[in-house]
């Protein structure tokens, strides 16, 4: 099999048209409650009124490491990182300091009873285990990638553009960056068997499992395209030279660079290799676009994060007039990296060329610096806007989904100069 993806849109295109005429094999959910949840799904309401209101606190049920309010805001399961709590540390985000999604709890895994099963109609033999020590044996790749929600800055659809949206208020910090270890996904498939008729390679959490409107969706899972599970994916060990902590997915967890989030599931217990097109919640309810903007029965499901910018700065932050001032942040795209980075200090009235500290690479982000001396004391708004390398900029508007991912813009940063 080729190591180089086909086009991730095309294979995208051709799982939509699978789902609506029900050629795929929903893995786990009957297809008739999968309706059900798109046809909810597909009507927005007021992301007030069903995201988990904000707060900080010192930890969160079912979050084993501690979270700090200086470090992280709470919503619902999920901690999210202050984005201004980066500004210490290097390109990677400290594991202490990477944000937290759960969908239930955080399980408490221990590696020696920990096996990894590879089954499926998509190999030539029947099922194989690996255990931990199994895979350490293996040989071992890292890699820089970045890990980001696909809901990532969604409050900003209802803050900035007046439209409503459902699901966690992230604001920026639904990403960390770290040094991921592990072993090619795509070595654990060739020893498992892999056969040159299996099309989706499906990895299973081994988290709770998730309730949604009354219907039980099972334990967290989203199939991956054969040719992107034999090209970049590992199954991660250590994060930044550590073994995984719990609530990053010890023992053992994906790694999909570029991708959002979801595909990179933690705490993975099992991989279904198959030879039929596969769906789950996770890529035809949840992760897909709905609205106006989109096709009646949605857009295909996501795969590759957007472009975004973030500054390093808390929201409100004040700065005193006539004062030199170094404002920083960091830019990422899940297409190709980084190109350039621009920062106003006028709301968007003029742009000046922020200077990169890092050499952009692909799945991971750069940071940057600009110089400013606030003028007059009042208030004031900072924006930062990335280009890539296939010329992408953000967009002043992002285009409205109803569960809010991707979202795109340039984030409009308030603060007040005294």
């Amino acid at each position: 099999m080729s190591s180089v993806p086909p086009s991730e849109a095309a294979y995208d295109r051709i799982r939509l048209r699978q789902w609506t005429r029900g050629r795929a094999r929903s893995a786990g959910v009957g297809r008739r409650d999968l309706l059900k949840l798109v046809a909810a799904a597909s009507a927005a309401g007021s992301l007030a009124s069903v995201a988990s209101p904000a707060h900080a606190a010192g930890s969160l049920p079912g979050v084993v490491k501690p979270l700090p309010p200086e470090l992280f805001t709470l919503r619902g399961t999920n901690a999210e990182t202050n984005f201004a709590a980066l500004r210490d540390t290097g390109l990677l985000t400290p594991a202490d300091r990477f944000f937290v999604r759960n969908h239930t709890a955080t399980p408490r895994i221990d590696a020696a009873d920990w096996r990894l099963k590879v089954w499926g109609d998509g190999l030539t033999g029947g099922p194989v285990e690996f255990s931990y020590a199994d895979l350490l044996a293996l040989p071992s790749v890292s890699r820089t990638a970045f890990v980001e929600c696909a809901g990532n800055a969604r409050s900003f659809y209802a803050s900035q553009q007046n439209q409503p949206v459902t699901g966690t208020a992230w604001t920026l910090g639904a990403i960390g960056t770290a040094r991921w270890r592990g072993v090619r996904l795509a070595d654990v498939l060739h020893r498992a068997g892999i056969g040159r008729d299996a099309v989706d390679v499906l990895p299973r959490g081994l988290d709770g499992e998730v309730v949604s409107d009354g219907i039980q969706l099972g334990r967290v899972r989203r199939p991956l395209p054969v040719a992107k599970a034999l090209d970049d994916v590992l199954l991660a060990y250590e994060m930044n030279g550590e073994p995984l902590p719990p609530d990053h997915g010890f023992p053992v967890r994906l790694i999909v660079p570029s991708w959002v989030g979801i595909a990179s599931i933690k705490w993975v217990g099992d991989i279904e290799v198959s030879a039929q097109p596969l769906l789950s919640p996770w890529n035809t309810t949840l992760y897909r676009l709905f609205g106006p903007a989109h096709p009646p029965e949605g857009s295909a499901p996501l795969s590759r994060q957007t472009l975004k910018s973030a500054f390093e700065l808390a929201q409100g932050a004040t700065f005193t007039a006539h004062r030199h001032q170094v404002l920083t942040g960091r830019s990422w795209s899940g297409g190709a990296p980084v190109r350039s980075v621009e920062v106003s200090t006028d709301g968007g009235t003029r742009w000046h060329r922020a200077r990169l500290r890092d050499e952009p690479r692909q799945g991971s982000w750069v940071r940057w610096s600009a110089d400013w001396v606030p003028a007059e004391p009042g208030p004031a708004v900072l924006l930062a806007r990335a280009t890539d390398r296939s010329g992408r900029s953000q967009p002043e508007v992002s285009v409205h989904n109803t569960q809010g991912y991707l979202f795109d813009a340039v984030v409009r940063h308030p603060v007040t100069v005294v």
